[in-house]
C-alpha cells in the first residue's frame, strides 16, 4: 500500500521476527533522536549567526559614521588654515 509520498509502506510487523522489529524500532529512534539534535544545533547556529550579523552591521555603520566624522574634521582643518 502506498504511503503520502506515494512510497511502498511494508509494515515491519509482517516481515521481520519480533526481535528485529525491537531492533529497527530501537534504530529509528536513536536516529530520530540524533536527528533531533542535529536540528536544536542548527536552531543555536542560526540564532549565533543573526546576532553575529547585527553585531558586525552595528560596527559597520559605527565605522561608517566615525569615517565621515573624520571627513569632516579633516575638511573644516583645511578650510580654517587654508593656502
Amino acid at each position: 500500500m502506498p504511503g503520502p509520498n506515494g512510497d511502498l509502506v511494508v509494515s515491519l510487523e509482517d516481515t521481520c521476527s519480533e526481535e528485529e522489529f525491537c531492533f529497527f524500532i530501537t534504530e529509528y529512534m536513536a536516529i530520530n533522536s540524533m536527528l533531533d539534535q542535529i536540528n536544536s544545533c542548527l536552531d543555536n547556529l542560526e540564532e549565533t549567526n543573526k546576532s553575529l550579523n547585527a553585531k558586525l552591521m552595528e560596527l559597520l555603520e559605527s565605522n561608517r559614521q566615525i569615517r565621515q566624522e573624520f571627513k569632516e574634521m579633516a575638511s573644516a582643518g583645511m578650510h580654517q588654515t587654508g593656502p
